[in-house]
């Protein structure tokens, strides 16, 4: 008869989240996980599978919580411009903080894995089309409300919203002036 868990899944995977988020893929060992865990290599590998399974089952965490972070700010109150920009400026306060240096766990398993991984692609590009979704939503009520210029294909306006953003995330990693990001953040929303 199997012993039964001794400890909390999700605590488990959060811990493996955080861990991937810093180190990346590559970076974490499973002495790593195991650290971060508190779970032995073959309680983790029997309850996960492995590191590749634990990490797919990190990035649905992330999903789950982050994703949802900045879904609430594209539902938050204000007016389609001040959403967009809400959720730029948060993620931006969160990857110019010089104790978190993580960035975007999604954006970092985009460049990392996901061009070699369909699993990871996959999960990833399911927390990407959320936030787009959400995007072209706040669009679509802006430009009904007369604040963004209609027109344009809100689907188009909400993946040029997208990319700058994903790409402030990634500037964010190497350059640390607040400044010229969030000009960046002022000038995407004045062009819309």
């Amino acid at each position: 008869m199997a012993r039964p868990r001794q400890f909390d899944e999700d605590r488990v995977i959060t811990a493996a989240m955080e861990t991937f988020w810093r180190h990346g893929y590559e970076g974490t060992s499973t002495r790593d996980l195991c650290d971060a865990t508190g779970l032995g290599p073959s309680s983790l590998y029997n309850t996960f599978g492995g590191k590749r399974e634990l990490y797919l089952r990190a990035l649905d965490r992330y999903h789950e919580t982050v994703t949802a972070e900045q879904v609430a700010h594209l539902r938050g109150p204000g007016s389609a411009k001040e959403r967009l920009g809400a959720m730029m400026l948060h993620s931006l306060e969160a990857d110019l903080d010089p104790g978190d240096g993580r960035g975007c766990f999604a954006v970092n398993a985009a460049v990392e894995l996901a061009g070699l991984d369909e699993d990871v692609r996959r999960v990833v590009r399911r927390g990407f089309d959320r936030v787009e979704d959400e995007v072209c939503a706040v669009v679509a009520a802006g430009q009904a409300a007369g604040e963004i210029t209609p027109g344009r294909d809100p689907r188009e306006v909400a993946r040029l919203v997208q990319s700058t953003y994903y790409g402030l995330r990634v500037l964010a990693r190497v350059r640390d002036d607040r400044t010229a990001l969030e000009a960046t953040v002022a000038g995407a929303l004045a062009g819309l």
